[in-house]
């Protein structure tokens, strides 16, 4: 895909410590902050180039840039070999999909969610679903690029492939009389969420394991996207008796 343009100390950050093809870091301001990132530019022979405040405002015009921007020759993502990979080595992985999320700043959340989560890799479509966009890998502050993103011709396809695979599936389904709480995410597993409004497609739905939803109390009716998928994974987490403390 073409080069792609990233703004924000965070998101460039991320982007060079994570070991992404960032061809060229461009500051207009020196500080602690910026030190570490030129450090970590230039040990890995990335140029670095010290711009005027007004030149940088002029060249990057509208962007919220923080006085940080970078530029990535490419966006590589990973395809189905990555998770069968994954599934032959690890016992119990834990795989999210997204199912047609369209806003990258959702998009960009659920990546930082899941990392933080421990997530193996995050599965999306090709067809009507955000990417890895410079809003989305802004707002994923470098988890975009340390996660393996899988981009997928075929969600249900590739659903059928996790099953036959033994990774049990469990869909967000907010009218469903079984909740987050009382599923089993022990084993090897991938969580499924849909588009902010639509939620799941029938054909995703019908080839979960289970459908589950969050309680939810007051007048919310839902939860945002990026939210209900935090909530979903760390009950994963929970039950997985990551970070619990030793006895």
């Amino acid at each position: 895909m073409p080069e792609t343009l990233l703004f924000g100390l965070h998101a460039v950050a991320g982007a060079v410590e994570a070991g992404d093809p960032v061809s060229e870091v461009w500051l207009a301001r020196r500080d602690g902050k910026t030190a570490a990132l030129v450090r970590a530019a230039k040990e890995q022979g990335i140029r670095v180039t010290q711009l005027p405040p007004e030149e940088m405002e002029q060249r990057f015009r509208g962007k919220v840039h923080q006085g940080v921007a970078c530029r990535l020759d490419h966006v590589e993502y990973a395809d189905e070999s990555t998770l069968i990979r994954i599934i032959d080595e690890k016992p119990a992985p834990l795989f999210l999909v997204l199912d047609q999320i369209q806003d990258p700043r959702n998009f960009g959340a659920c990546l930082r969610t899941a990392e933080a989560a421990g997530v193996d890799a995050v599965i999306f479509p090709k067809d009507r679903s955000s990417e890895l966009t410079p809003v989305a890998a802004k707002t994923a502050a470098g988890a975009g690029s340390r996660l393996p993103l899988v981009r997928v011709t075929n969600i249900a396809q590739c659903l059928k492939m996790l099953k036959e695979r033994n990774v049990w599936l469990t869909g967000a389904e907010g009218e469903s009389s079984t909740t987050v709480y009382q599923v089993d995410f022990r084993g090897a597993c991938a969580v499924v969420v849909g588009n902010e409004g639509k939620g799941i497609r029938r054909l995703t739905r019908d080839a979960c394991d289970f459908l589950a939803s969050i309680p939810m109390a007051g007048g919310a009716e839902s939860l945002n996207v990026s939210v209900a998928t935090g909530v979903i994974l760390f009950e994963a987490v929970r039950q997985r008796g990551l970070g619990a403390p030793s006895t």
